[in-house]
């Protein structure tokens, strides 16, 4: 009886332990799979190396941020040039933009280009962020576990669950008022990210990356 009785609380305390451990060990990676916070510090730093890349970001459902499309081409510098549909006072408008040096040049659907400064972009909506500001996200993510090997446009990538930096996520998509329990992938040969998953209230963001260290040339338009 005092045997059973023994055998019995072990085994409790063992459950127990095991329950306790779980979170602490959240950023475990399944097993075969490399270290959670290793694969996000090795992220960030490649991505402070990207000279270049071309970005989509989309919305599903209705998350309450302003940017609801965009897309285009990005430099290591903070010039880009591209597309993006952007929620004005409830108005969805469409704007192509140009960004070259400390000028910013956009226009919307008709009538030529016209000029602001970043100053009065960042006010709106700043897309070099998704480049320039990729690195800090990667570092101060918490809890990353890498789960699973997928693959993204044909290349292996590692699955991540991520707690992101609501202060810093804001950067790259403006709105987001919420840290975020996400998901990235991670480019299994080159550390890059490469795919954003990132769940809000009433929908979610995606965010691909592409073409790392492509040629890309950004001039200001001819007015």
């Amino acid at each position: 009886m005092t045997r059973l009785l023994t055998r019995r609380l072990a085994s409790a305390v063992w459950l127990v332990l095991a329950v306790l451990l779980v979170p602490a060990c959240s950023g475990t990676s399944e097993a075969g799979l490399p270290d959670g916070p290793d694969l996000m510090k090795k992220a960030a730093t490649a991505m402070a190396a990207v000279k270049t890349v071309a970005f989509t970001i989309d919305t599903e459902g209705k998350p309450a941020v302003s940017v609801k499309h965009a897309e285009g081409s990005l430099t290591k510098e903070g010039d880009a040039k591209g597309s993006l549909q952007i929620d004005i006072m409830g108005s969805l408008q469409e704007l192509e933009f140009v960004l070259a040096g400390d000028a910013v040049h956009f226009k919307g659907p008709t009538g030529g280009f016209q000029r602001m400064t970043r100053e009065e972009l960042a006010a709106i909506y700043d897309p070099s962020a998704v480049l320039t500001g990729v690195p800090a996200l990667l570092s101060s993510a918490t809890d990353p576990r890498a789960e699973a090997v997928e693959k993204v446009a044909g290349a292996d990538a590692y699955r991540v669950p991520v707690t992101l930096s609501q202060q810093i996520l804001a950067k790259l998509i403006p709105g987001v008022n919420q840290g975020v329990n996400g998901t990235v992938w991670i480019d299994k040969a080159t550390s890059r990210l490469v795919k954003m998953e990132l769940p809000l209230t009433g929908g979610k963001v995606l965010v691909n990356l592409a073409d790392y260290d492509a040629p890309v040339t950004i001039t200001p338009p001819v007015s």
